[in-house]
């Protein structure tokens, strides 16, 4: 029992420590995801240890020591992803009217076929626009019901889990698909414009993941959050950015990428909203993500049901409110965040030039 409570600890410990190393190996950043998880075992393994702790057995004490700092480190990074922080983005005083619209964002899971399901969760919605990754074409023969209302779209559906379709209930302008890192991971960017008459520029991401099932990285997706944040740190206006960015919250590059970015996450302050495994509640954690820029205020932020993807759409209401943007306090990058945006990039670059035909195929093939 005693070898088995070590093991435990050593593992919690080990989870811990990892994921300050800013290497982008898939063994090293699959632990990002898990700290509510990781938080929940620490606690059981620490009473349990603690009750169970020999006088005068020196790693007894040196375990307990060490599995207290871990979780304190724990609850430091998922702290403001709850209701007891302060929010980072601001209540809006204008809950309707022609400068407010509401964003659902849903990883349909390509290989699910309950679309009515999903179209039932999105109409009771009443989105003003619409974004659906993992879309192939099937999906987007499904999905053009959905243009009675909101009949304005981009569709740029792939059978390779990087689909993309976009609905709209307003114009949209200056529409263009990119392709950042890889050519076959699409990311749409352009702008819609409110019945006010004001452009809230977009851009639609869904990157690559690290995924430990194949042994797979996470330099295409880190780059490509560089990429974003950077294109969009001197915008003006109004800025979202939205998708399944196969990344959590709380990681070194997604907070990276909203200090360069300076764009705010509405769930700290708010909640986890965790949107992925939708099969399993105990081990969820979110994937799914709106940034905004400093002159948008939140009117609601809710997770959507299940839709028959792995994924939970999440969905949230905002204002423009330009007046306010003082309120908010966006984030900024220093000198060693723009050295570490250079490293990942040359990371990317590098793993994409050391890549062999061969490896690339069988990336493609564990796509589908």
């Amino acid at each position: 029992m005693k070898v088995a409570l070590l093991i435990v600890a050593t593992f919690v410990i080990g989870a811990t420590v990892l994921p300050f190393i800013r290497e982008p190996h898939w063994w090293i950043r699959m632990f990002d995801f898990p700290r509510a998880q990781l938080t929940v075992l620490g606690v059981i393994t620490l009473i349990t240890l603690v009750l169970s702790v020999e006088r005068g057995h020196w790693l007894d004490y040196v375990m307990v020591g060490a599995l207290t700092l871990c979780l304190a480190v724990q609850l430091w990074r998922i702290w403001p992803y709850t209701a007891l922080y302060p929010v980072q983005s601001s209540d809006a005083e204008v809950t309707a009217g022609d400068r407010t619209f509401r964003l659902v964002v849903s990883n349909v899971l390509m290989d699910n076929r309950k679309a009515d399901q999903w179209l039932r969760v999105i109409r009771d919605a009443e989105p003003d626009l619409v974004v659906a990754v993992e879309t192939d074409a099937w999906w987007a023969e499904q999905a053009q019901v959905l243009e009675a209302d909101l009949p304005h779209t981009v569709s740029e559906p792939l059978d390779n889990t990087y689909g993309m379709l976009v609905y709209s209930r307003w114009p949209l302008h200056e529409v263009e698909t990119r392709y950042l890192v890889e050519e076959d991971v699409p990311s749409v960017w352009g702008q819609v414009e409110l019945p006010s008459g004001d452009r809230v520029r977009f851009a639609f991401i869904h990157p690559r993941p690290p995924r430990p099932d194949i042994q797979q990285d996470s330099e295409a997706r880190d780059a490509e959050l560089v990429l974003v944040a950077r294109e969009l740190e001197d915008a003006t206006g109004p800025v979202i950015v939205a998708g399944d960015l196969n990344d959590v919250a709380w990681s070194y590059t997604t907070r990276l990428f909203q200090r360069i970015s300076g764009l705010l996450d509405p769930r700290i302050g708010r909640g986890l909203y965790s949107t992925f495994h939708a099969d399993y509640p105990v081990m969820r954690w979110p994937l799914d993500h709106v940034f905004h820029s400093s002159d948008l205020q939140v009117i609601y932020l809710d997770r959507l049901g299940h839709v028959g993807s792995d994924h939970f759409p999440i969905m949230i209401d905002l204002a423009y409110e330009p007046k306010r943007s003082d309120e908010q306090v966006a984030p900024e990058a220093d000198a060693e965040d723009r050295e570490a945006a250079e490293d990942i990039l040359e990371d990317a670059a590098e793993a994409q030039a050391e890549e062999t035909p061969e490896e690339k195929r069988e990336k493609q093939h564990q796509d589908r």
